[in-house]
C-alpha cells in the first residue's frame, strides 16, 4: 500500500514548497508533487510536512524503573511530540554498559513506534571508577557514551576515556560521541537549584554555576589535548555557552545542546517550593535563558533535547530536598520551541531534527530531506493550532510536566515512522 500525505508545505533543508508526499510500502518517498493518489490519504491541510524530530536525550527508565515509564510508553509520547528517533540514556537499573543490556533495550525498541538509539554508559555502573568496555560496545553499534545523571569527575580517567575513543574512530572511520553531563560534585553537593538571589531569598541550598562551567573548561581542554568529540549536554549557563563558542571558534571537534526548560524557565519558578521545577542542572537566571537563546540562534549549541525524565507522583510529590531532579519533555518540545526560543520554523527543524540525526549518527534514516529516495520518517505539524497541558493526559506513566495547565500553540497532526503512519490526527495508533 501506498500512502500520501496531501495538501501540506513541504519544510526541509532545500527549503519549502507546497506538494503531496507519497510513500512506498517499503518506508521510502517515491514522489513530491501535487495531486497524488495512493492507498492510503492522510489530511495536511494548513500544516508543515518535515522530518520527524530526533531527541539526544531521553530517559526511557526501562529496565528497571517501569513504574515511572517504559520503552513503548516513552515512544508513544514521542511520536506523539513528532518525534521518529530517541536516544535512550543509560543510567537504568541496570545500567547499560554491557551488551546484555543494550540489546535488551534495542529489542524492546524494536516494537516501538519511534526508533530507540540505546546509548552506554562510559564507566561501569556509572560510578566513575572504571572504562566500561568501549571497544565490544562500538563493535556492537553503539555510537554514544554517556554517565549522563553523573558528570564523570576524574580528569585523569577522562582523558584515558577520551584517547580509546579516539583511537576507536581512526579505526572504525567514524566519530565515537562522548556525552557529557557538566558538574563538579564538590560544588553542587547538597543544592537543589541554582545558587543565586532566588536560592538566598528561599533558603534552598543552591549549586553555582562555576559546577557546570569548570567541567566544560576542562573537558574543553582534553578535547584539545586528545582529539576526542565531546557533546555537551544540557548546557544551562552563560559561560558554558561562551566556553562552547570559543572552542567552535577554535575549530575543536564539539557539539553541544539545550533543553527546552532552560530556555523558558528561570529559578524564579522555584518560589512555589513545587518539586516539579527542580531539574538537574537547575533553572538558571535570566541572563544564563537569554545566552542559551543566543547559542541556539548563532549555531553555538547544535540541538534542542528534551532531557525527557518522568518520575512517579509519589517520587515528585516529596519534599522539594528529597524528590528526585527531572521534567517530561516529549510532547511538549516543539510548541515551547515554537513559542519560546524566538527561532523561526527553519532554524527550529534544524535543531530538532537535522542537525540532531548527524550527531546521533543515524543522518542515512532520520533527518533528511523530504525527497525521492528518502526514509519516510516524517512527521506534518499544525502550526496555529492550540492545545493546554495535562501531565494527566500524555503518554507517559508519569506526569510530572512544569507545564501544566499552559496554553500553548503547535500540534503534531501526525507522525510517520518507516512510512507507517503511527501518529494519525493526535491519537497513536498503537
Amino acid at each position: 500500500m501506498t500512502l500520501v500525505i496531501r495538501g501540506g508545505t513541504v519544510v526541509d533543508q532545500n527549503g519549502e514548497q507546497e506538494a503531496d508526499v507519497k510513500i512506498s510500502e517499503d518506508g521510502s518517498i517515491l514522489e513530491i508533487d501535487k495531486n497524488l493518489k495512493g492507498d492510503q490519504e492522510l489530511d495536511a491541510s494548513g500544516c508543515v510536512v518535515t522530518a520527524g524530530f530526533v531527541d539526544l536525550h531521553s530517559h526511557l527508565r526501562e529496565p528497571g524503573q517501569e513504574d515511572a515509564e517504559t520503552i513503548q510508553t516513552g515512544s508513544r509520547g514521542g511520536a506523539l511530540g513528532g518525534y521518529t528517533a530517541l536516544v535512550a540514556m543509560p543510567n537504568t537499573t541496570p545500567t547499560m554498559d554491557c551488551l546484555a543490556v543494550i540489546d535488551q533495550v534495542r529489542g524492546l525498541g524494536q516494537e516501538s513506534i519511534c526508533e530507540v538509539i540505546p546509548t552506554a554508559a562510559m564507566t561501569v555502573d556509572r560510578k566513575g571508577e572504571q572504562m566500561a568496555p568501549m571497544g565490544e560496545l562500538v563493535d556492537a553499534g553503539v555510537g554514544i557514551f554517556t554517565d549522563d545523571g553523573n558528570g564523570l569527575q576524574d580528569p585523569r580517567l577522562m582523558r584515558r576515556i577520551m584517547e580509546y575513543s579516539t583511537g576507536l574512530t581512526h579505526r572504525l572511520g567514524r566519530p565515537i560521541i562522548l556525552a557529557q553531563h557538566c558538574e563538579i560534585e564538590a560544588l553542587s553537593c547538597g543544592g537543589y537549584m541554582h545558587e543565586g538571589a532566588w536560592s538566598s531569598r528561599l533558603g534552598i541550598p543552591g549549586q553555582p554555576a562555576e559546577a557546570e562551567e569548570l567541567m566544560v573548561s576542562r573537558d574543553i581542554a582534553l578535547v584539545r589535548l586528545t582529539g576526542a568529540h565531546m557533546h555537551f549536554q544540557h548546557l544551562s549557563t552563560a559561560g558554558s555557552v561562551e566556553m562552547v563558542r570559543k572552542a567552535k571558534e577554535e575549530g575543536l571537534p564539539v557539539t553541544a545542546e539545550a533543553t527546552t526548560h532552560h530556555f523558558s524557565l528561570t529559578d524564579a519558578a522555584c518560589a512555589s517550593y513545587d518539586p516539579v521545577f527542580k531539574v538537574h542542572p537547575p533553572l538558571r537566571t535570566d541572563e544564563d535563558v537569554k545566552a542559551v537563546k543566543a547559542g541556539l540562534a548563532d549555531g553555538t549549541i547544535d540541538a534542542i533535547a528534551t532531557d525527557h525524565a518522568p518520575h512517579t507522583d509519589h517520587s515528585k510529590e516529596k519534599s522539594f530536598s528529597e524528590a528526585p531532579p527531572g521534567m517530561l519533555g516529549l510532547q511538549t518540545a516543539f510548541s515551547i520551541t515554537l513559542e519560546e526560543s524566538g527561532l523561526d520554523i527553519h532554524q527550529i527543524f534544524s535543531l530538532m531534527s537535522w542537525r540532531p540525526a548527524v550527531i546521533a549518527g543515524i543522518a542515512d534514516r532520520h533527518g533528511m530531506t523530504v525527497s525521492p529516495g528518502s526514509r519516510a520518517n516524517l512527521c506534518v505539524i499544525d502550526l496555529n493550532e492550540t492545545w493546554t497541558v495535562s501531565g494527566k493526559s500524555m503518554a507517559s506513566l508519569s506526569s510530572n510536566t512544569p507545564y501544566e495547565g499552559r496554553h500553548l500553540r503547535g500540534c503534531v497532526r501526525h507522525t510517520i515512522q518507516t512510512g507507517e503512519a503511527v501518529v494519525i490526527d493526535g491519537e497513536a495508533q498503537r
